[in-house]
């Protein structure tokens, strides 16, 4: 349990920290790409990219963190815990499979305790070609009022609205409407954006240098926020395509939801992240699934990130107003027990030697 436990950390400076000696002591460089930003404590601000084994290596996984920058206390606790893995290491290798691990995809949003970016993106709908036109969401439009109301905590009014619209359409349907992306509305929830952000690019470079030559590619990109807490969805990340489907669920087990077919807890999302891989690494079979743990009921999860939303438009809110927003989100998104992080853990090294057994079947 203890070395579990000190694989996470109480900050963004300290897990970036932690990531860089767990590979220094693998003996494994780091390439680091640095955001133009700062962080909140005036820390230096990065992607940072580890190749485990081969620099040729035809079969490739990916293994991603801070995708909504706060989760990131989650997923680098992960990636820290596996460099530190001999054994975990040692598969993969016998396996002929190279492990990139990139730290920190929104380093920005991980140390300033947010899900998106600076600029309000979420980078999980931001990847679109922008010379074409963007995705509506109608429903979002209907529902942006009511999430950053004129003061929070919101009144009685705001609670009663968005009880009527919950009532209404179902809290499915109240999810749906909120995390599925939007485009209009530059300070609200899930904006995906009007041009792709650093993070974007970022990943693109990342993915052509490590993975734009293999044969296969496996990601697995570490979430939090969606399901029951400590439970790590296993949700299909890919092409609506049956055949890639199958192979995921051969790979990580039957288990694997879709949100093709309404088995996740995920909305039907559009932007996202995966797509860049038939741009970049259209050469290669590729197989991914978002590893999604389970922290709070969905409700308190989006109230959170509502008073989020709402303390960034109003910078001048009392310290201990913003403070208890700040932990809601940390809470939303980090269950601060040893109990979670070894469930957490466990699934997640699961995962991982699935992955490697999946990418050493032949083609």
């Amino acid at each position: 349990m203890q070395a579990i436990h000190t694989a996470f950390s109480s900050s963004y400076a300290q897990a970036r920290l932690k990531f860089l000696a767990a590979a220094q002591a693998a003996g494994l460089e780091v390439e680091s790409h640095l955001h133009p930003l700062r962080g909140i404590e005036g820390e230096t601000l990065a992607m940072d990219v580890v190749r485990d084994g081969d620099l040729h290596a035809q079969r490739v996984l990916l293994v991603t963190s801070a995708c909504h920058g706060i989760e990131g206390y989650c997923g680098s606790g992960v990636q820290i815990h596996a460099l530190g893995n001999a054994a975990w290491r040692e598969a993969a290798r016998q396996a002929g499979v190279a492990v990139v691990h990139v730290h920190a995809l929104n380093p920005h949003g991980f140390s300033h305790g947010r899900r998106v970016t600076h600029e309000n993106v979420d980078i999980n709908r931001n990847f679109h070609d922008f010379s074409r036109p963007l995705p509506h969401n109608t429903a979002y439009r209907d529902v942006h009022p009511l999430l950053i109301p004129e003061v929070w905590p919101p009144d009685e009014r705001n609670r009663q609205d968005v009880a009527n619209y919950i009532a209404t359409h179902g809290l499915t349907g109240f999810q749906a409407a909120v995390s599925g992306g939007q485009y209009e509305f530059e300070e609200g929830l899930f904006f995906g954006g009007k041009a792709p952000t650093w993070s974007n690019r970022t990943i693109r470079q990342v993915l052509r240098q490590h993975a734009g030559q293999c044969q296969q590619l496996a990601w697995l990109d570490l979430h939090t926020g969606l399901g029951p807490t400590g439970v790590g969805e296993r949700i299909y990340a890919g092409a609506d395509d049956a055949q890639a489907v199958a192979r995921a669920r051969a790979w990580w087990g039957s288990g694997v939801t879709s949100i093709y077919d309404g088995s996740s807890t995920s909305a039907l999302l559009t932007g996202l992240m995966w797509t860049s891989v038939a741009d970049e690494c259209a050469q290669a079979q590729y197989t991914g699934i978002a590893l999604e743990y389970g922290t709070q009921p969905i409700d308190q999860v989006v109230y959170a990130l509502r008073g989020d939303h709402w303390l960034h438009q109003h910078p001048e809110a009392p310290q201990a107003l913003a403070q208890s927003i700040r932990q809601a989100m940390k809470q939303a998104f980090y269950v601060d027990t040893d109990a979670w992080r070894e469930q957490v853990i466990v699934q997640a090294m699961d995962a991982l030697h699935l992955a490697v057994r999946g990418l050493s079947q032949p083609l």
